[in-house]
């Protein structure tokens, strides 16, 4: 495979990927106007990838202190005011802005918001964070047609941290997973222990030896720098890898890898507020019969939880009081879900159910300055609601027809799902001949719907499905290599 040799800067921008085609217009240079509203930690975060991808930025927040602390760290131009007034988006340039991003901390805010930016500015893409239910109830979605509330795209972050916890739970030897390409391919993040059969063996001798295996590894993580192995590189202990395979090659890829593929049965799932009822409904209507057990502190949190669901117990109480914890049988559970709105309390309860025999823990934590004691707290997994909101909200930013895009680490990496067109510049090239950055790698790629392991000479034609694996600094670059050429619109 041809790779350019140019190693990545320190690590900085991207998270997820978009789906669709843009429907935006975009300059000749590509880069977009971009007007966001709403200065806190996502806000920032999106400022962060996009104004580092060269495209015009402008952040809007109430809080003078936040515009100062944006401007002063990022290349972005800054408006202190309200978001939804008239004359504050017309200074933060609203009259030709191609999208406007609406992530305040009031879902009424972002909803008029978009509603002034269509109305008076007609700025063609408007996305919205909503994070009241009632908002996202399925029943009342005509709200948003244009002609009623214009949003183009609603982003819930319960909703999004809600998938997340699932995916955690569908895989509870990894550390990190998800679907792709229409759920056929998945992506594991797996740590590799002292008994791991293939430890000390070139990538490219894992091909020989499993030849029928539809597994590659795309990422390896060494005392905490994450790269794009080549094919003469070995794995060692404590390495953190990256690899996709072929769902029918889920189990043989864990044990391959040295992982347990024991099926989660029983869940215990501390917080019964909207995320929490979420992954309990979802593990009702699954396939696999999964029991669950709620615990809710807030006695009407509780009753709500218990009215809505069928066969879940819920159980009123501290999820940190052992003896409730004893209650829902917690040493026989196979995972614990903690995710109150309480980042402390996570840990702790995690912690405690680990303490009393639960073999899985999984967090939800807001502050990232917590993830580092992850390790010496034995917590499996955590979830970071901020991260997974970002990502979706640039799902629907990227150029070309990208359909998914899910963020590695702390902002280290992105998997890019994307349709191939024939204006792409890959288009009709095989995979060697690509002229792809050092720190980016195709992991799989789908052809009239079959999946196949890419290999050098593997040709990437118009209608392919690829899904490459690139860290940060190479997201741009690997978007050229998808993009659509202007003309195309």
């Amino acid at each position: 495979m041809s790779r350019r040799r140019s190693r990545p800067p320190p690590i900085d921008p991207p998270c997820r990927f978009c789906e669709g085609l843009a429907q935006f217009s975009l300059t000749d240079t590509g880069r977009m106007k971009v007007i966001i509203c709403g200065a806190g930690q996502v806000g920032w975060q999106i400022a962060r990838h996009l104004s580092g991808e060269k495209n015009d930025v402008t952040i809007v927040d109430r809080n003078a202190d936040l515009i100062r602390r944006a401007t002063d760290a990022l290349d972005v131009q800054g408006i202190a005011g309200h978001a939804s007034y008239p004359d504050v988006l017309e200074r933060a340039g609203a009259r030709d802005a191609d999208m406007i991003i609406a992530a305040t901390q009031s879902d009424e805010v972002n909803m008029v918001t978009c509603q002034v930016a269509h109305s008076i500015f007609a700025v063609p893409r408007k996305i919205a964070r909503l994070r009241a239910q009632s908002y996202l109830t399925a029943i009342y979605s005509d709200l948003y047609r244009r002609d009623h509330m214009p949003i183009d795209v609603v982003i819930s972050p319960e909703r999004e941290v809600a998938e997340a916890a699932l995916q955690r739970l569908a895989a509870p030897a990894a550390f990190d997973t998800e679907s792709f390409l229409r759920g056929k391919a998945q992506l594991l993040g797996i740590t590799l222990e002292e008994d791991c059969p293939v430890l000390r063996t070139p990538l490219r001798q894992l091909t020989d030896l499993f030849s029928t295996l539809r597994a590659l590894v795309v990422g390896v993580r060494r005392e905490g720098t994450l790269f794009a192995p080549e094919p003469g590189d070995q794995l060692f202990p404590e390495d953190q890898i990256y690899v996709f395979a072929h769902v029918e090659d889920l189990n043989r890829t864990l044990e391959i890898f040295g992982k347990s593929t024991k099926k989660q049965e029983r869940v215990v799932i501390i917080g019964g507020g909207n995320v929490g009822l979420s992954v309990a409904k979802a593990l009702e209507a699954h396939e696999q019969r999964i029991r669950a057990k709620v615990i809710e502190k807030d006695r009407r949190r509780a009753e709500v939880a218990a009215d809505a669901l069928e066969r879940t117990i819920v159980l009123n109480g501290d999820g940190l009081d052992i003896n409730l914890l004893a209650e829902a049988n917690i040493k026989r559970a196979d995972a614990v879900l903690a995710v109150t709105d309480d980042d402390k309390t996570n840990l702790l309860a995690a912690v405690r159910a680990k303490m009393a025999g639960c073999p899985m823990a999984i967090c939800l934590v807001n502050d990232p300055s917590l993830v580092s004691l992850m390790g010496a707290l034995e917590v499996d997994a955590y979830i970071n609601p901020r991260a997974t909101t970002v990502s979706s909200i640039l799902r629907h930013v990227r150029h070309g027809r990208v359909r998914g895009v899910y963020s590695i680490g702390d902002a280290e990496a992105e998997v890019l799902e994307a349709q191939v067109l024939s204006t792409s510049p890959m288009a009709g090239k095989r995979v060697q001949d690509i002229d792809f950055p050092e720190g980016a790698l195709v992991g799989a790629v789908m052809k009239s719907g079959k999946v196949i392991l890419p290999r050098g000479d593997t040709r990437i034609e118009e209608g392919d499905m690829v899904v490459i694996f690139a860290l940060s600094a190479d997201v741009p670059e690997v978007e050229r290599l998808l993009q659509v050429s202007i003309d195309f619109f």
